[in-house]
């Protein structure tokens, strides 16, 4: 059912990507099919875009457009995009204002205190800011969705993610 959905989402937005899409009004529209409305994730394993900055944000669809990111969807929407396409769709993503803390329900005090011993310990604040709102080439980790950070960790980790 993913992978249909995702074939669904990939025949739309290749219909909307490339330099058409950077030049329309409406060219955000193929980024928050899946990255949401204001560039806040709803989706499963997806990062939010809200609050990236526009140098991070280039380099991230470079590396999609030149097959060194491993990730077919966006592999797919990257591909065909021009230098000028990248600066667009960027400078939109580096103008999304950061998200506003989620109304959830009472963090669990053991899990919060346990995170924050493991940021400490692998010196998360060191490149993410003590905020982690991130720098230029940093991402903001701050008020990403939990699953796609331990995707991203994971990637890390087994060095099947760059950038």
């Amino acid at each position: 059912m993913r992978r249909l959905a995702a074939a669904a989402w990939l025949t739309a937005a290749l219909a909307v990507a490339g330099s058409a899409a950077a030049q329309s009004p409406d060219r955000f529209a193929v980024c928050t099919a899946c990255h949401g409305a204001g560039g806040v994730s709803s989706m499963a394993e997806t990062p939010s875009l809200a609050g990236r900055h526009s140098f991070y944000a280039i380099t991230q669809l470079f590396l999609f457009r030149q097959g060194r990111r491993a990730n077919p969807v966006m592999t797919a929407v990257a591909k065909d995009m021009t230098d000028a396409d990248l600066r667009a769709y960027s400078d939109l993503i580096g103008k999304l204002p950061p998200a506003p803390a989620a109304a959830t329900t009472a963090a669990d005090p053991v899990r919060m205190a346990r995170g924050a011993a493991l940021a400490k310990q692998h010196q998360c604040g060191l490149c993410h800011g003590d905020d982690y709102a991130g720098e230029k080439q940093t991402p903001r980790i701050g008020g990403q969705r939990e699953d796609y950070l331990a995707k991203t960790l994971v990637e890390f980790k087994a060095g099947q993610r760059v950038g």
